[in-house]
């Protein structure tokens, strides 16, 4: 063994002693001088005023993430089955009368008109509002 292989069992450790407060030296965790590192640094921030200044006008701040359901009317449905047939969104969607949302296929009423409806069709996986419902039945539909 030669005396640069020789270590000790214990490092230097230097003593803290500067610093207010706890574990922590010189600056007590406080970084370096100035404003920041003195008592009472209580500064606003500038976000908070930006955004106070911002306009708070009605239905501004806030747009619902709920999906709505898309509106088709009865005379769409007269057009896309004139013999009948069973209207749910995916057939809706093959004889375009509906587009997909964001990939998706949209969620679907059926709607009421003053028009006359004589076609029978089963309606299923649709909501359907009272009065295109009672039209449906009279014309010998159903709705699932």
């Amino acid at each position: 063994m030669q005396i640069h292989n020789l270590k000790r069992i214990h490092k230097n450790k230097k003593d803290r002693i500067v610093g207010r407060g706890g574990k922590h030296a010189k600056t007590s965790g406080r970084g370096g001088k100035g404003q920041t590192a003195r008592a009472g640094n209580k500064r606003r921030p500038e976000l908070r005023d930006i955004i106070k200044k911002l306009p708070k006008n009605r239905g501004y701040q806030f747009k619902s993430f709920a999906i709505k359901p898309i509106g088709v009317s009865l005379d769409l449905i007269i057009k896309a089955y004139p013999k009948g047939g069973e209207v749910n969104p995916e057939s809706l969607l093959k004889l375009k009368v509906i587009k997909k949302k964001k990939g998706f296929i949209p969620q679907i009423k059926i709607l009421n008109n003053k028009t006359s409806f004589t076609v029978k069709v089963e309606v299923s996986k649709c909501l359907v509002s009272e009065s295109a419902k009672e039209k449906i039945t009279k014309a010998g539909g159903s709705v699932l």
